[in-house]
This record gives structure tokens, sequence and C-alpha cells, in this order.
């Protein structure tokens, strides 16, 4: 096992981790109903965000399924590594998230109301709904690690890992289901 990076402090831990989800949340929920900046011409098309953003989810589905790997052959630095560069990359992916829907009108699905566009909407509803709760589950699971509580890791992992993992490869399928319906925002 991998020496701990923290040292456990389990009340100011929570504390910090139910107050980032919190503001997290907050922001997310204000700042993409927040009209003000969605007619600023900012020089290229502010859909490429929305792009940028499956891209980035792409990328967190491939660490979360090589971490996964990683760990089960015992490469605990290697674990800790992809895991790492997973929350950084799903930080930046809310960063961009917010800038898109800052900047860019409300998409919505354009097509046929078939079967397609219901399961396009049990996706979406879906991936909102445990977006929504998935932060603080990956900041105590990655809390536990860092502190050198690895069964607590491990028993919140097992949660953790498939919702995050789902959320990710939902968020790509949205955006392959919303993509044919943006419009240019020059």
């Amino acid at each position: 096992m991998l020496t701990p990076a923290l040292k456990q402090n389990d009340k100011q831990a929570k504390l910090l981790i139910w107050t980032v989800s919190f503001v997290v949340f907050a922001a997310v929920v204000f700042l993409v109903n927040f009209k003000m900046f969605k007619n600023i011409n900012i020089g290229f098309n502010v859909h490429l965000l929305a792009l940028f953003n499956a891209v980035i989810n792409s990328a967190v589905s491939i660490l979360l399924v090589l971490a996964l790997v990683a760990v089960k052959n015992k490469n605990y630095g290697l674990h800790k590594k992809l895991m790492s560069l997973a929350i950084i990359l799903s930080s930046l992916f809310l960063v961009s998230y917010i800038g898109h829907h800052l900047l860019a009108d409300e998409t919505k699905y354009g097509g046929a109301k078939d079967g397609k566009y219901y399961l396009y909407l049990i996706i979406l509803l879906s991936h909102i709904a445990l977006a929504t709760i998935i932060l603080p589950f990956i900041l105590f699971t990655a809390y536990r690690a860092l502190t050198g509580q690895y069964n607590m890791h491990k028993k919140l992992a097992r949660y953790t890992w498939p919702l995050w993992l789902y959320v990710s490869v939902t968020g790509v399928l949205v955006y392959w289901f919303i993509s044919p319906y943006y419009t240019p925002n020059l």
C-alpha cells in the first residue's frame, strides 16, 4: 500500500467536502440558468466547448477503466496517478461545462419523438440525477485513499467508481445525441 498523503481529520474533511459539493452544485444550478452572457461574441462557436467536454468525459472514462485495471493488478502508484488525473480532468470539465452553459443558448433535442428520443431522455435524466450527487462520493473516496484508510476507500469505491463511470460515459452519449442540433454561436 501507499504511504498516506494526508493526515486524517474526518471532521474537517467532511465539512470541506460537503461545502465544496454544495458550492459546486449551487454554482452549476445558478450559472447554467444565468442568461447575462448568452449574447457575447467570444470569436468562436461556443458549442466547441461541448465537444471539448465530451472529449474530457471520454478521457475520464478511459482513465477510470485503466485505474481499475491498475488496482486489480496491485499497481497502487499507477492507480493513484490515473485517479488523480481523472479528478483533474473532471475539474477542468466542470469549468468548461459552466463556461459553455454561460455562453450558449439552451440546445433542445430536435429529432422526432421516436425510440431514439426516449432513449436520449432516459440517458439524459439518469445522467443529470447521478451527476448531481457524484461529487461528494468522489471526494470522500479520494479522501479515504489519501489518508490511508484503504478499507474505507475500497468500500466507497465499489459505489463511486461505477457511478462516476456511468456519468462520464453518459455525458458523451448526451453530447452525441444533442450535437446535431447545436446552432453556431459566432
